[in-house]
């Protein structure tokens, strides 16, 4: 099957879809940039990406000196924590499956409802979220960094004199570490850019099959998470959109009403970011409440609940091993040397 083929199927299953105008344009294979993109206030420096890094591994910046962004995000392995919920301080669960943090920076919003437009504002998020890390604010959660002497050279060093040890800049750190976190390459990549043996026949048969079927209305561009937008601005679905399938009870995939807990209007009830597709054989389980346990049923459950098909067994195994083919090389990760701990620093 050549590219060409395979592109045009996606132009037609785009339009034979329902969903937004964005879904329904013509869309065509692309590879993953080898950079992610940065915004004006925030450019990527070693320095930001040194100090991020430090604070993303950092367990003190939570209450009970336990939890860190690498706790639910373990960049070790998939970029997640492989729970259905993840855990917070205290033994806590939170109410959905912690996305990926790997490519994250190719979300044009942040979390399963978008509340966060960039990767800055996600970083604000759990800090202060008594469940997650269960600081009382984010004051107190700059007061906690100020505590580790040893961090302000790393400031200063990132964002120059005088007082930068703000919860800002705190952000913009994590959210440039955080676009290091790409996995271009992949056997995709290569074929979409001429090598066409980087894919195996089952993975294009695969490739076909998921534009063929109508999974590119929603899963496009290079992540596979919509068409690109500006930061800021969500790709939106309503998952699920047909709920005659025993699907829909037996993973309880509309008791939480999705975008609806942002914006309170009804028309954004069980409606999600699209999230992207790549390297999900490291993600499991699936879905904003991880109940899908397998790669397979997921690909079920999909087309039952989002184009009101059942695929045949040879149709799921064949968009299985395309999607495998999204899995791309991570970078390697060293973890960091923090500053030393004060004695009274998690006193109560």
């Amino acid at each position: 099957m050549s590219i060409r083929k395979v592109r045009n199927l996606v132009v037609v299953a785009g339009l034979l879809i329902g969903g937004t105008a964005a879904a329904q344009t013509a869309v065509h294979w692309q590879a993953l940039p080898t950079v992610a993109p940065a915004p004006a206030d925030n450019p990527t420096t070693p320095a930001k990406i040194e100090l991020g890094k430090m604070l993303f591994f950092d367990p003190r910046l939570s209450s009970t000196g336990t939890v860190s962004c690498f706790s639910c995000h373990n960049i070790m392995e998939g970029g997640d924590d492989h729970r259905p919920v993840s855990i917070g301080v205290e033994a806590q669960r939170g109410g959905r499956n912690a996305p990926t943090v790997w490519n994250a920076a190719f979300l044009s919003v942040q979390f399963w409802d978008g509340r966060a437009p960039t990767l800055e504002e996600q970083a604000k998020g759990p800090p202060a979220n008594p469940i997650e890390m269960g600081m009382k604010n984010l004051t107190a959660e700059v007061t906690r960094i100020e505590k580790i002497p040893g961090y302000a050279p790393y400031f200063h060093e990132a964002f120059g004199p005088g007082n930068v040890i703000t919860m800002d800049n705190a952000a913009k750190a994590i959210a440039a570490y955080e676009r290091t976190l790409i996995t271009p390459g992949s056997a995709y990549d290569r074929y979409v850019q001429g090598d066409h043996n980087a894919m195996s026949p089952e993975q294009v048969r695969g490739m076909e099959t998921f534009a063929s079927v109508g999974c590119t209305g929603c899963h496009q561009g290079p992540n596979f998470s919509g068409p690109p937008l500006p930061m800021g601005t969500g790709f939106f679905m309503k998952f699920p959109i047909y709920t005659n399938n025993p699907y829909v009870k037996k993973y309880d995939l509309t008791s939480d009403l999705g975008r609806y807990d942002v914006t309170h209007r009804d028309a954004d009830k069980n409606v999600w970011r699209v999230p992207g597709l790549r390297n999900l054989v490291y993600t499991a389980p699936y879905f904003h409440n991880g109940s899908v346990k397998t790669l397979p049923e997921a690909v079920r459950v999909m087309a039952a609940t989002q184009l009101n098909r059942t695929l045949t067994d040879v149709q799921v195994r064949d968009i299985v091993a395309f999607l495998t083919a999204l899995t791309g090389p991570f970078p390697v990760q060293t973890m960091p040397r923090l500053p030393p701990t004060p004695g009274d620093l998690l006193s109560r």
